[in-house]
């Protein structure tokens, strides 16, 4: 569970504490553990957060920004710490879909004060179910860490604060140390299969995802942008090939979210590119046929797309 780092006692409280970040998962653990998220627009490329904006929705309330290093590929984080620590504000980095990236050498979720990584099955590293770690150099919020998630206690039936049930068992845990073993090795074959894409998409698609020199993407997924996105999906699976989209819908305008008073036209990037992307298959097992097959039916699919006109 991603434990946002505010007050222990903050359900109970009136709201007074603003957190921004751009992603959904990160909402939620910030909204119950009682702040209220501040939505902040993406860098057009990268699809991460865009730190020029972090001024723009800076307000007295706010207490820490939470950047997420989205589809593999990190956040620029040292003008986000550098602004944290003008401000005064804590950071907690979602890795979440980056394992083993890299901002400028060194590891994303090293960052900041805490960083937090979902061990979904679909991630880079997966348990063989729902799994998630927090870390941190932090000694302090590694105790309130580990009091949070046994039931805010260092002794059983001893509680010392409110917490939840948020431990890895020992089965997610025996899992992962095995795979983690494996993690470069998965990373690199993801890194090759992206090479590929680009090399045979670039002037089919665009853009295909970049790559900023201060950063290594792992490619938790592969987006690119599409101009009709259901025609395109559709001629896809025609041909063999499963897509997804991750995310069809902005955080803010989600129903959940309606009482944050966002309305469209708030964030015109992320609404923008919402519209058009699309995942590709990305995962290390991908066979050169496979790639192939992706590579001839998007290609198809522009063909037909041209025919229909």
């Amino acid at each position: 569970m991603q434990i946002p780092l505010v007050d222990l006692h903050a359900q109970h409280q009136t709201i007074k504490r603003e957190v921004m970040t751009p992603f959904i998962a990160t909402v939620e653990a910030i909204a119950l553990a009682g702040a209220r998220p501040v939505f902040v627009d993406i860098d057009p490329d990268t699809y991460t957060l865009d730190w020029r904006q972090l001024d723009h929705s800076l307000t007295p309330r706010t207490r820490s920004i939470i950047p997420v290093h989205l589809y593999g590929h990190p956040v620029e984080m040292q003008p986000v710490m550098a602004f944290a620590r003008a401000h005064g504000l804590r950071v907690i980095e979602d890795a979440s879909q980056a394992h083993g990236a890299t901002y400028q050498g060194q590891r994303v979720g090293s960052f900041g004060d805490i960083g937090c990584f979902s061990l979904y099955y679909s991630k880079n590293l997966g348990a063989y179910g729902e799994a998630g770690i927090c870390v941190t150099n932090d000694s302090q919020l590694a105790e309130n860490i580990r009091l949070l998630r046994d039931h805010g206690s260092r002794l059983r039936y001893q509680h010392e604060v409110l917490g939840v049930n948020a431990r890895l068992d020992e089965l997610q845990a025996a899992v992962l140390r095995v795979k983690l073993r494996y993690l470069e090795a998965w990373n690199a074959a993801r890194q090759g299969h992206a090479q590929f894409y680009a090399q045979h998409l670039r002037r089919v698609v665009e853009p295909v995802p970049v790559v900023r020199p201060w950063g290594t993407h792992v490619y938790c997924y592969y987006v690119v942008q599409v101009p009709e996105r259901d025609h395109f999906r559709k001629v896809l699976e025609q041909e063999g090939v499963a897509t997804g989209i991750h995310y069809p819908v902005p955080i803010h305008l989600q129903p959940a979210c309606a009482h944050y008073g966002y309305m469209r036209g708030t964030l015109p990037i992320t609404e923008a590119v919402t519209e058009h992307i699309v995942s590709l298959p990305m995962y290390p097992e991908l066979t050169a046929e496979q790639r192939e097959q992706v590579v001839n039916a998007i290609k198809k699919s522009f063909v037909v797309g041209v025919s229909r006109l």
